[in-house]
This record gives C-alpha cells, structure tokens and sequence, in this order.
C-alpha cells in the first residue's frame, strides 16, 4: 500500500501577520519542523501545497522537496487539499497533515500508518474530542469526494459524518495548531523548553 503524506502550507497567516510557515522553531522553521518529522515516517512519499509568498518559502525548504502549487489557496484549505489529491491519484492512500502542527511527531504518523494498512478502505482520523481532524489518511476510495470539497472547512465535514467509515486514533498526540502571534510564543517556548 503506497501512502503519501500531502502537508497543507499554503494559506496567508492572516491571523500572525507575517509568512508563519518561515518563522524560527528551534534549529529550522515551523513548516521545516514538520517536512522534518513527516520526512521520518513510514510514508512513501511526502508533498507540500505552497500558494501564499510560495516563491520565497520554497527558496527556505530542501531542494528534494516535492512541491505542489495551490493558485486557488485564497479560496480555502479545501482548494489546497484539491490540488493535493489531483497530483497524487496514483496514490493508495493520502495523510493530509497541517503545516503549522509541528508537535505531531514520527510515533503518532507511523502509527496512523500502520492503522491504514490494517483498515486500507477507511479513513483513519485525529480527534480534537468531539470532533474528528486531521492529521487524517483517506483512501483512494474517497478522492472523488476530497475533489468535491468547498469552502474553508477542508475535510472536516467528510471526518465527521457518520455515514463514512472513519476510525478514530486512540494515541495521545499535541494537536496544537499556530494561527496567532500568541500561538507563536507558546510553541517556541515549549520548543527550547523541550
């Protein structure tokens, strides 16, 4: 089962203020911490959606790093995640994982990994306690419906809809996301605390 991660990057830090995907996170920058820990998996593959400033944040990252462009990003997460799945059809299956989530380590993806092995026709999701996100595998089976997303809610309606066959990681992971300057400040603080 060939799995690819896709890490969504390409939105326009509105809510910082400033090119979040760039700033300094230890000895690398916040997108560069999670390339780096989706670069540890089990995955076969890893791609990245830059739209917003994609010019200067590709000129930041490793030279191998698969990139995909977004021209649509202002119209919402769910674009980025389009642009995903139309490079990577040939994909069994795609971990949609945030690129501002640099506390999602190699332990919890390779275990969502092993999960969709084990259940290659469901999706395998995170919680955030009442509701279900990413980071979260889909199978190939459900491509056509990430296709047919819209608006800014990405995949979060498909992850919790209870037609669809999602089964939900039971592994304590720090889903903590970096929107705000405030975000900012925890998570470096944490960092050179860790």
């Amino acid at each position: 089962m060939n799995i690819a991660i896709l890490i969504l990057a390409a939105g326009s830090s509105t809510r910082m203020g400033t090119t979040k995907q760039l700033l300094k996170l230890g000895d690398s920058t916040l997108l560069g911490q999670v390339i780096n820990n989706c670069s540890q998996t089990n995955a076969d593959s890893l791609s990245v959606v830059l739209g917003s400033e994609s010019d200067k944040i590709k000129s930041e990252l490793p030279s191998s790093t698969h990139i995909i462009i977004n021209p649509d990003y202002r119209d919402g997460l769910s674009t980025s995640i389009k642009s995903g799945v139309n490079a990577l059809q040939k994909k069994d299956a795609i971990c949609v994982v945030l690129g501002d989530q640099p506390l999602v380590d190699v332990a919890y993806l390779n275990e969502m990994i092993a999960k969709s092995k084990t259940y290659p026709n469901q999706i395998i999701a995170s919680t955030y306690g009442r509701r279900n996100g990413v980071p979260a595998i889909f199978p190939k089976k459900y491509y056509q419906k990430l296709q047919s997303l819209s608006d800014d809610k990405g995949a979060k309606r498909l992850l919790n809809n209870e037609l669809e066959q999602v089964i939900v990681m039971d592994k304590p992971v720090d889903l903590f996301d970096v929107d705000t300057p405030l975000d900012y400040i925890l998570i470096s603080k944490n960092k050179l605390e860790s």
